[in-house]
């Protein structure tokens, strides 16, 4: 069994929140509850990001949209990519997340506690 973890962070690189998803689904799916409640100037997101529904609620919401687009869009939206190359904060996120080995393997049998040691671990990745 894999598990994604879709993560929300601020501009420096810290965790805000996050969703589990089964590995298996579309990172798309996760991205509403994720970003639910939460207010934000902008979002900085890979091609799986890319789906007309985000892209919607991001206009709805007045947030800049920085995401790489798919090649297959026929309209492409126009790409900052000075600021798309902050989007290594993320990146850095989930190595230094990586670097807890029960969290890289999964070791955890229930959400719950998958989900606590996450927690548990940007704690400890913030007080750095």
């Amino acid at each position: 069994m894999t598990t994604k973890i879709l993560a929300l962070t601020d501009a420096l690189g810290n965790l805000v929140r996050f969703e589990l998803l089964p590995g298996h689904r579309f990172d798309t799916v996760g991205v509403e509850p994720l970003v639910k409640n939460v207010e934000f100037d902008g979002l900085i997101a890979d091609k799986a990001f890319d789906s007309d529904t985000i892209i919607n609620d991001l206009n709805t919401r007045g947030a800049k949209i920085v995401i790489s687009q798919h090649s297959r869009r026929s309209k492409p939206l126009p790409l900052d990519r000075e600021l798309y190359k902050w989007r290594h904060l993320i990146e850095n996120f989930f190595c230094k997340l990586k670097d807890f080995k029960r969290i890289a393997m999964r070791a955890y049998k229930t959400d719950e506690s998958f989900s606590a040691i996450i927690h548990l671990a940007a704690a400890v990745i913030n007080s750095r």
